[in-house]
């Protein structure tokens, strides 16, 4: 079907492929780096093994047109682990040292606009084995009354792995199982989920004491190696035993110097002691040498916990705590508590009246409390009562009650706080009880309940607090949604009454609640009030950017819109073109009063109104402006990627011949397009070659073709389509076209077209030519030259002289293909010459479903010193790769060479070619219109060459 096409374009107008050619998205992950296995699981799903610190690779191959987007993402392990959109051209996912939590499901999404996405998913397994943990465990019970004891010793076992480890215990160097020895159990305890492995020790005998071993094993899954640990189990083994040299609370003042020392009073073997603090690390200074810990001039953000831990893997750990108290005081406050029986707000005479102080301080039931009234120190009397430790209050707190309150009581009290021989500050807090002292009222000064700012600039929010003593205000958000405050805090104090914002932004905007604190005031009913804060923003308008087509002659209407603002309406809208000012437009009546958009009509699309126009949307605050690009120009052209061998090429002339093909995009969007201009240019070079591509009415989904000729191996090209009309120029579309891609292989690049060596084989091939074979090499084996004939030509052979043996195998594989057809052929030319020659095999390796080798063709012995071609009908059913494998034969005349590999889609020819005869590529090309009458003897010998 392909070579008439390619016979029939040389008759008829050079657009012959019709419609139907966008086609959606079809995807295919295929794995590679250092992957373990891909195998199945029970539920038939493809999963990806890796080791921890490989290099994960997968690849997602992509068909359809337009050419698929990718898009890599991640689901199970962590949830950090998310991969951006990679380039159109690069599906390859790569991770680096590839860590446990990165294991999971990973998905490529592919899509064009054509159809729905086309999602694939590979689960990936990665593979590990940590150092295991040997913990030693013992049990002493009473047995036949007092008669004698008996010690059970359980050893325990615990590794983090995948898969499960297998554990296998040893004494010394025995292998121990409890069917050889009743007094050895070695069970897995519950739900450890084969993570842990138990050796018990029953009635512990002396040819127990000796040196145990926990050697786990993956069972070398991915390469990854044993490991083990040992203990010496003997009479004296014991867990440890700690003490400190200070009480478990330690109060020291600030500034001075404290040294704890954790002291070991057992433990076999030897346990290691370790130190840490609580919460947070150690404090900057501190030192933690063996048991002892010093902290040198101690201040008060260093109390904590401090813990001292002995581990020798007997038993439990042993743990000492030294809870570190550094005394302390701050925040001095008071409240004024009228008499709560007679549900009181005010300070009356006559009734009951409470004074309470509190200060932070640590240790804070230390702390003591001293009363003073105008001066001198409060007397005590069945009126005037001291207490400490008031339930409605907090703890350590000392209230002054005043019973019956007498005119006498008027006066300035002070509560002093004190640490009695500390070489810390008193505090102190002042309270004046008087007729003027009354309790608070808050309120919002006139004209400032509405507070209204523009975005970026400061807000300052005022509430009014009347009162004897005047407590602070507290500020809240009502909003329920946002709930926290710009400062991020739920609450914030202030003892003005005012809250200050710097730069405001609009999600600041909300209602905001003031009200008194409980502290340093009456200790009443909190009185609030509401604040309203409005921030005003410029408008967000849409589109900020769009491009708009038509053909010449047409109606075009632009529209922009308001999203969001504040105010939220437009208060003007500007029209420019080109820069210039255009008139306003008739206003609309129905939407004169709050207008949500702005509308330009163009009654006909002309080249004197293609361009640039801007919408520039007011709402008094500010402006945006949105963008039009108004043109007939045609939009860009689709390169077709999925082209069925797309490159021509002839070894002896050094040339190529690439089809290029595409569709246009929306071509009735604008006027039909005429020509395409078409430039050539080898990279590294600055001169191009450019012709026009004349072509009749172009329709939507029409694949347009042209054969670019007398391009130079191995050179690679960039290509520029650009489409005419009758407005002119439309948008360029490149892209880099290479002579490998889709190629006949002919092993003249030193990257062999991307094949590679097998690693898991005996030897490699070799690449070669006349003028580079060895000069001492066997006679009566191997090709003179390449192909071609010429000695520049280059071949990949095997050398089977020493110290190749018998059956050694060298193995060449392919780069990896998407199967996007059902039948390919591969065509090679082999050269197999010599008494010892072994066999040479063609393998295809499938993708699909893990990878699995199956033999496509195999060959053995000698056939001759000619250049012979072979044609294999593979039907891979995924991603594949084809791979040569050539087997040394009984000696070392057994040289095996190959030469011009190609993979085509579609069946093999059914007649073979003369096998010595090379195969001869079209060296020049036309476009098929308009000259048609150019292409009969190419079109007709490139179907001689294509059967």
């Amino acid at each position: 079907m392909e070579v008439t096409c390619l016979l029939l374009l040389a008759l008829i107008p050079f657009h012959c492929r019709g419609q139907g050619v966008y086609a959606p998205a079809q995807a295919q992950i295929a794995h590679a780096g250092q992957a373990c296995v891909v195998k199945e699981d029970n539920i038939s799903e493809r999963v990806y093994t890796i080791r921890e610190g490989d290099t994960l690779m997968l690849q997602c191959l992509v068909t359809g047109h337009p050419r698929p987007q990718v898009r890599w993402t991640k689901t199970a392990g962590s949830a950090s682990d998310k991969f951006q959109e990679t380039s159109v051209f690069n599906e390859t996912l790569r991770i680096e040292r590839i860590a446990r939590t990165q294991g999971g499901r990973y998905y490529c999404k592919a899509e064009n606009g054509v159809g729905v996405p086309a999602i694939k998913s590979i689960r990936v397994d990665v593979q590990y084995l940590d150092e295991p943990v040997l913990t030693v465990h013992q049990t002493v019970s009473d047995v036949r009354g007092n008669f004698y004891q008996e010690k059970t010793v359980f050893l325990r076992c615990t590794v983090n792995s995948n898969p499960p480890a297998r554990f296998i215990w040893k004494r010394g160097s025995d292998t121990l199982s409890h069917s050889q020895d009743n007094g050895v159990d070695i069970y897995e305890p519950l739900y450890t989920q084969g993570e842990t492995k138990v050796l018990k020790l029953k009635n512990l005998r002396p040819q127990d004491y000796a040196s145990y071993t926990c050697q786990v094993s993956v069972r070398n899954v991915c390469g990854i190696p044993d490991k083990a640990i040992t203990f010496r189990l003997t009479n004296t083994t014991a867990p440890p035993a700690l003490k400190l040299s200070v009480n478990e609370t330690l109060v020291v003042n600030p500034g001075e110097n404290v040294t704890v020392q954790c002291l070991l009073t057992g433990g076999d073997p030897l346990p290691q002691l370790q130190w840490s603090h609580g919460p947070g690390p150690l404090p900057l200074g501190a030192l933690a040498q063996g048991g002892t810990l010093s902290i040198p001039s101690v201040q008060a953000r260093d109390s904590g916990y401090y813990n001292c831990t002995a581990t020798n893997n007997v038993g439990n750990p042993a743990k000492k705590t030294v809870n570190l108290l550094v005394r302390s005081m701050k925040n001095a406050t008071f409240q004024i508590t009228p008499d709560v029986i007679k549900e009181s707000e005010n300070i009356q005479l006559g009734q009951d009246l409470k004074l309470s102080c509190h200060v932070d301080a640590v240790p804070q039931e230390k702390v003591t409390y001293q009363w003073f009234k105008n001066g001198k120190p409060a007397r005590m009397s069945k009126r005037l009562l001291v207490t400490r430790n008031d339930p409605e209050l907090p703890a350590v707190t000392s209230s002054l009650e005043l019973i019956d309150l007498h005119f006498s009581d008027y006066g300035t009290y002070l509560c002093m706080a004190s640490f009695p021989g500390a070489p810390v500050p008193d505090l102190s807090v002042e309270v004046n009880i008087s007729s003027e002292t009354v309790p608070p009222t808050i309120s919002v000064p006139k004209g400032r309940a509405v507070v209204t700012v523009r975005e970026g600039s400061p807000a300052e929010l005022q509430c009014e607090v009347r009162g004897k003593p005047r407590p602070p205000v507290l500020w809240s958000r009502v909003d329920k949604e946002a709930a926290l405050l710009p400062s991020g805090l739920l609450l914030e104090e202030t003892p003005d009454g005012k809250l200050r914002l710097e730069r405001v932004s609009r999600d600041m905007s909300g209602t905001y609640r003031c009200q008194t604190a409980r502290y340093n005031g009456f200790n009443v009913r909190p009185r609030e009030a509401q604040v309203q804060l409005n921030v005003q923003f410029p408008p967000e308008v849409e589109p900020s950017s769009q491009d708009v087509r038509q053909a010449l002659g047409r109606p075009v209407l632009l529209r922009c819109s308001l999203l969001r603002g504040s105010p939220q309406r437009i208060a003007s809208a500007v029209w420019r073109f080109k820069g210039q000012l255009l008139p306003p437009p008739p206003v609309v009546p129905a939407a004169a009063e709050a207008p949500d958009h702005a509308e330009l009509r163009l009654d006909a699309l002309t080249r004197d109104s293609s361009g640039s126009y801007e919408c520039s949307v007011s709402n008094d605050v500010g402006s945006a402006t949105c963008l039009f690009q108004v043109s007939a120009k045609a939009y860009s052209p689709e390169f077709y990627f999925d082209t069925p061998n797309p490159t021509r090429s002839h070894k002896l002339s050094k040339n190529y011949s690439y089809v290029l093909q595409w569709t246009q995009r929306e071509p009735d969007a604008v006027d039909p397009v005429l020509n395409y201009r078409l430039s050539v240019r080898q990279l590294n070079q600055h001169n191009a070659m450019v012709k026009a591509i004349p072509v009749r009415r172009v329709e939507k989904g029409q694949l347009l073709e042209y054969i670019l000729t007398d391009l130079r191996v191995p050179h690679s090209y960039e290509i520029r389509l650009t489409p005419y009309t009758t407005f002119g120029a439309g948008d360029m579309a490149s892209r880099i076209i290479h002579y490998t891609e889709h190629n006949t292989c002919h092993f003249e690049d030193e990257k062999i077209c991307g094949y590679t060596q097998d690693l898991t084989d005996n030897f490699d091939w070799t690449r070669q030519n006349a003028l580079t074979q060895n000069p001492k090499r066997s006679p009566n084996t191997g090709p003179p030259t390449d192909i071609s004939g010429t000695p520049e030509g280059y071949y990949m052979f095997i050398e089977t002289s020493r110290p190749r043996e018998l059956g050694d195998r060298a193995r060449l594989v392919s780069p990896l293909y998407n199967a996007s057809a059902k039948f390919y052929c591969v065509s090679f030319f082999y050269h197999m010459y010599g008494k010892h020659i072994g066999s040479l095999n063609l393998l295809v390796r499938s993708r699909n479903k893990g990878a699995l080798d199956t033999h496509a063709w195999s060959l053995s012995g000698n056939k001759g010193n000619v250049w012979q071609q072979a044609h294999v009908p593979i039907s891979p059913s995924g991603p594949f790769q084809i791979i040569f494998e050539g087997v040394r034969g009984s000696g070392y005349l057994g040289d095996i060479a190959i030469d011009d590999v190609t993979l085509k889609k579609g069946e093999c020819p059914r007649k073979q070619m003369d096998p010595n005869k090379v195969v001869v590529m079209p060296g020049s090309g036309a476009p098929r219109q308009p000259s048609p009458q150019l292409w009969g003897p190419a079109a007709i010998f490139l179907l001689a060459w294509q059967r």
